[in-house]
């Protein structure tokens, strides 16, 4: 008997331990936490900290200087650089937004090749940004461009112009060579959120007497709202960080124009050679961000609720 109960407590002693689920989900995550600490986490708060110091990319050593960096950049061209973004962001946000709701519309009808139409579509998407800033740069060419050939043969304009090269056109080129670009997400994400509106209610509504525009206000959109709201979100915040299409069409020209936060950390820091103005510019363009991203996580948590 006392064999059995000592052999009994060797077996169990010898069990392996069980791990929590929750050790083992840390386990799982740790290799992917660790990535993301080495690679954004850390780079990150050394470039915010950087804001406090009078660094230079070309110069050894640093001094700390307190708010004079985050002073001196409130002080000089914030306010335009912030009215550049909005306005780059507005624009990339609203116009693929209009035409991407179109398009989606049109495909979600009974048309003739919507399959192979859908697939076109997508192409300006699949392109990599520069070689999207490439193309558009060779259709706004002052000397050779398809959009002055294009506006002559229709008599709109009379001589070639330098629409990357006049400040009062330029924001509207990069917004256009943007919306081309971002347009197709925007129309797969509003079809798909289209074919998920039941056709009973349009049927409904059609049988009432309701016309095709009353049924869009009235059934359409209430039954997008959620997807709206969260695609012009998603944009809105993506554009307010965009970078190289802008910096490839205009660098941030002509005479600073089309000048935003992202162009702006950019030139400061690797033109100019200033990392703590840099730094300084990075952290009011973060904090600005996290702003938005408040707002997208209680927009996603009031979506979860309904």
């Amino acid at each position: 008997m006392t064999e059995l109960l000592d052999s009994s407590h060797k077996l169990s002693t010898n069990r392996p331990r069980r791990i929590s689920n929750g050790m083992f989900a840390l386990l799982l995550t740790a290799p992917g936490l660790a990535l993301l600490a080495a690679v954004v986490v850390y780079p990150l708060i050394t470039a915010l900290v950087t804001a406090f110091f009078e660094q230079s990319l070309v110069e050894p050593g640093r001094e700390f200087v307190g708010l004079d960096n985050i002073i001196d950049v409130l002080t000089g061209d914030f306010l335009r650089l912030l009215w550049q973004t909005i306005v780059f962001t507005l624009g990339t946000t609203i116009a693929p937004f209009v035409i991407g709701f179109g398009l989606a519309l049109a495909l979600n009808t009974r048309i003739r090749g919507a399959k192979v139409l859908r697939g076109i579509m997508l192409i300006p998407w699949l392109i990599p940004g520069v070689v999207v800033s490439f193309l558009w740069m060779w259709i706004f060419n002052a000397n050779y461009g398809v959009m002055n050939a294009a506006l002559e043969s229709i008599g709109l304009i009379d001589e070639p112009q330098a629409w990357l090269a006049n400040p009062t056109t330029a924001m509207i080129a990069v917004i256009v060579a943007k919306t081309w670009q971002s347009f197709p997400w925007m129309m797969v994400m509003l079809l798909a959120g289209l074919q998920t509106v039941p056709p009973e209610l349009h049927e409904a509504a059609e049988i009432d007497g309701a016309g095709t525009v009353r049924r869009f206000f009235s059934i359409t959109v209430p039954q997008l709202s959620g997807i709206i709201g969260l695609v012009l979100l998603l944009e809105f915040i993506w554009n307010f960080q965009h970078f190289d299409i802008i910096y490839v069409l205009t660098g941030g020209g002509p005479a600073g124009s089309t000048q935003t936060f992202a162009t702006a950390v950019y030139e400061t820091a690797f033109t100019g050679f200033d990392l703590g103005r840099a730094g300084a510019l990075g952290l009011l363009w973060m904090v600005l961000l996290m702003g938005l991203v408040v707002v997208y996580v209680r927009f996603s948590e009031k979506g979860e609720k309904r």
